[in-house]
């Protein structure tokens, strides 16, 4: 049983499909990332797994449960962490977690040891008595994560946690969420900020126009091949880095992409890494002295930029992760 299954799902709004037939799932125990631009559909499908939203078609269970049939059940398993969500004038940050740990049930000694729980996780300790409504954002984004544990649910749904937040909050944020994923918790998380998805999760889902048009692991969309197919490669060589250039202007297959301290980085048409044997073999016995030859990854902002143009030019084929069960 996965810990989110999603089938042919939809939401219209009007003439809007702001979900427009997606299936995924997500093991679990596993960090998936959820990425998209604005307008895509993830906070929808974020809204209809939390049982804030209805589908208009299709299927959506949270540990084997159907959001719509069973709401109170599914909240009961997940934490909810919106984008955006609202503080009370006059009201501390213990006052907050207190309410709500109330709002869920907890009593006398048993809510008071949870809520200190839960401020220790997240270092709101030192602000317990600083007002709810006056904390920094990375603060107040930590104040949420600690309202959607208290209850100490199994599945975390994210949206947007990290939009905001400087350097120093962000580090904290992603330290967080992998103590969390290390003591078994499933965490559905949508970012803007790609390099650190990269970094936190076990697969990542692409979605554009309401459709699923990625699934899989950072590490295969980094060493991917471009739209055309192509990979690319640095080189760094002993004495004169413009070897590098001489040789590609005489090697018809090979570009030249531009010129490094120690060589230059070169781009070849093919990702079959034979093809990538036979070119080291040929730089060699043209006397290039290599010291260093490797393959470059894409940034994730590039694969997803990729993936886009290559839905353009009307593939469809989405890659299936491959992630931890």
């Amino acid at each position: 049983m996965s810990a989110i299954l999603v089938q042919n799902l939809y939401r219209y709004f009007g003439q809007l499909k702001a979900v427009d037939g997606i299936s995924f799932e997500v093991p679990h125990g596993s960090v998936c990332g959820f990425v998209g631009a604005n307008g895509a559909g993830k906070t929808t499908t974020m809204r209809i797994l939390a049982t804030l939203d209805y589908p208009t078609m299709g299927t959506a269970e949270v540990c084997g449960i159907n959001v719509v049939h069973h709401p109170d059940k599914v909240r009961s398993l997940i934490g909810w962490m919106p984008d955006h969500f609202g503080n009370y004038d006059n009201m501390t940050v213990l006052e907050y977690l207190d309410f709500y740990a109330r709002a869920l049930g907890f009593k006398n000694e048993e809510r008071r040891n949870r809520i200190q729980e839960v401020m220790e996780f997240t270092d709101l300790g030192p602000l317990a008595d600083r007002l709810s409504n006056k904390l920094s954002k990375g603060q107040t984004q930590r104040l949420g994560l600690g309202r959607a544990l208290l209850h100490d649910p199994q599945i975390l749904i994210m949206d947007e946690p990290a939009a905001g937040l400087d350097p120093k909050a962000r580090v904290e944020l992603k330290h967080l969420i992998r103590i969390l994923a290390e003591e078994g918790k499933t965490i559905f998380i949508s970012s803007h900020i790609l390099s650190e998805l990269g970094e936190m999760c076990d697969s990542l889902l692409f979605v554009n126009g309401g459709r699923i048009v990625h699934h899989g692991d950072a590490d295969s969309l980094k060493m991917g091949s471009d739209a055309t197919g192509g990979v690319y490669y640095d080189i760094q060589v002993v004495n004169r880095p413009e070897a590098v250039a001489d040789w590609a202007v005489l090697n018809p297959d090979v570009e030249f992409i531009e010129s490094r301290k120690r060589g230059g980085r070169i781009r070849i048409s093919s990702a079959d890494p034979e093809k990538a044997a036979e070119m080291l073999r040929r730089m060699v016995k043209d006397g290039l002295q290599i010291i260093e030859f490797h393959r470059e990854e894409r940034n994730l902002e590039d694969a997803f930029i990729d993936i886009l143009s290559r839905i353009d030019q009307g593939e469809t084929a989405i890659q299936m992760p491959n992630v931890k069960n």
